[in-house]
């Protein structure tokens, strides 16, 4: 079984993954044992999984590697992120499900999914 899922971030990113994470995706953060808080980086959970977000200072996106997150509402998830600007690639390459890609603010992909037909 799956614990979480961690992304990399930039130092002093922290604010902007909270506007994204929490205020266009809905996750709550979740408090970080305060040995690791002093990394700084932010957690979040919602939606039934678990991101972590840890401080990498010589930081690059993943841009192949990637959560992919099984939503339901497919369309109304891609309106929220293009509504909030972000880039929202639909994709058909999946058989049995629909999905589309976006990214956050700092430019790690992710992958929205949900089964073709719900």
């Amino acid at each position: 079984m799956l614990h979480h899922v961690q992304l990399a971030c930039p130092p002093g990113s922290e604010q902007a993954l909270r506007d994204f994470y929490e205020g266009v995706l809905g996750l709550a953060e979740i408090p970080k044992p305060p040995v690791l808080a002093a990394r700084g980086g932010c957690w979040f959970r919602g939606h039934g999984i678990e991101l972590h977000l840890g401080v990498e200072a010589d930081f690059r996106p993943a841009r192949k590697a990637h959560p992919g997150l099984l939503v339901s509402g497919l369309d109304a998830w891609a309106e929220r992120l293009r509504a909030a600007g972000y880039p929202v690639t639909f994709d058909d390459d999946f058989p049995g499900m629909r999905r589309f890609y976006s990214e956050d603010p700092h430019g790690n992909r992710l992958e929205f999914l949900e089964p073709a037909g719900a």
